[in-house]
C-alpha cells in the first residue's frame, strides 16, 4: 500500500513491519526526503490512550523536575522573552509542569484535551479569559504522539511563534526492527512519529522559523533570532542543572551516588506488558 510522508508529502519507503500493543501487525515507513518515520494510519490509537499517560513513562516526574529549572533559566537568559508574560504548556498532562513553573513565578497555563488536569486546576487555557499570544509554548514528549504533526504544529503556532519542545531524534544507527531503538515503545502504542534533525529543519523552513537544537532531544522553533551560542547554552545549561541538582542532593545527604530506577522500571514494565500479551 502506498504511503505518503505527513511532513513533506514525498512517497515513503517501507521500513519494517512489526507488532504494536503486542497484537496488531503494522507497518513503519521512512521518508527518503526528510527522513521522518511514521506508522501506518494508527487505527489502534483509541485503545492506546485508554490511559493518557503510558505505564512505561517512568521518567514523567523526573522530566518535569529537570525542565522546570531548564526552561526557567532559558527564559531568563534570553531577553527576547518577557519573563512576566503568559506561557503555555501544550499537551500538559496532569499539570505537573504548569504547577512547578507557577511555583517558580512564571505565569504558565495548561492545554491538554486528552488528560485530566490534577495539579494545575483553574489554570487551563480556557481559564485565561481572553485570547493570548503566549511568550513561549512548551511541549514535552508530545511530537512523537502526533497523528498529524503539521496540523498540530499549526495549532501551536496560533498560540505562540516560539515552541520549546522535546522528542528524541532518531539514532545514527540503521533501524531494522523495533528492537533497534527503545523510543519506538510499541507496548504502549502511543509513539507513532519519529524525527531527525533534517525533519525538524524542513518543518522550520516551511513555517519560516529558526531551529535551535541539542541534536538529541531538546529543540526550539521560533521566529526570534536567539544568541548565536544558543545551542551551546541549551546543552551546557541542561548538563549543569542536572549536575548541580545531583550534587546538592548527594552533598546534603552525604551518601554515595545511587543509581536511578527509572530505566530499570521502564524495562520491568515493558516485560510485564509483553508477558501479558502471551497469556
Amino acid at each position: 500500500m502506498k504511503s505518503i510522508c505527513k511532513i513533506c508529502n514525498s512517497e515513503n519507503s517501507l521500513l519494517f513491519t512489526e507488532r504494536i500493543l503486542n497484537k496488531y501487525k503494522i507497518s513503519y515507513y521512512r521518508c527518503p526526503h526528510c527522513e521522518f518515520i511514521q506508522t501506518e494510519e494508527p487505527y489502534w490509537i483509541k485503545e492506546a490512550y485508554s490511559s493518557a499517560i503510558a505505564d512505561m513513562d517512568t521518567g514523567y516526574v523526573s522530566r518535569n523536575l529537570m525542565y522546570k529549572d531548564f526552561v526557567s533559566s532559558f527564559i531568563l537568559q534570553n531577553e527576547q522573552f518577557n519573563a512576566n508574560g503568559h506561557f503555555l504548556d501544550y499537551g500538559g498532562g496532569y499539570g505537573v509542569f504548569v504547577r512547578l513553573m507557577r511555583d517558580k513565578g512564571f505565569n504558565f497555563y495548561r492545554e491538554d484535551i486528552y488528560c485530566q488536569n490534577i495539579f494545575a486546576k483553574h489554570f487551563d487555557i480556557e481559564n485565561i479569559g481572553v485570547e493570548h499570544i503566549f511568550e513561549l509554548l512548551t511541549c514535552f514528549e508530545v511530537f512523537e504522539h502526533l497523528v498529524h504533526p503539521l496540523t498540530e504544529i499549526e495549532k501551536m503556532l496560533c498560540f505562540s511563534k516560539s515552541i520549546f519542545f522535546s522528542t528524541e531524534l532518531q539514532p545514527k544507527t540503521e533501524l531494522k526492527s523495533l528492537d533497534d531503538w527503545w523510543y519506538f515503545a510499541p507496548e504502549s502504542g502511543q509513539h507513532i512519529a519519529f524525527y531527525t534533525k533534517k525533519t525538524l529543519e524542513f518543518i522550520a523552513k516551511k513555517y519560516y522559523l529558526n531551529l535551535y537544537s541539542d541534536n538529541k532531544s531538546t529543540h526550539i522553533f521560533t521566529d526570534k533570532v536567539l544568541d548565536s551560542n544558543c545551542v551551546k547554552k541549551i546543552i551546557n545549561t541542561k548538563k549543569s542543572l542536572c549536575f548541580r541538582i545531583n550534587q546538592r542532593i548527594f552533598n546534603k545527604q552525604n551518601i554515595t551516588k545511587r543509581e536511578s530506577y527509572t530505566w530499570k522500571d521502564f524495562l520491568y514494565i515493558k516485560s510485564i506488558l509483553n508477558n501479558k500479551s502471551l497469556d
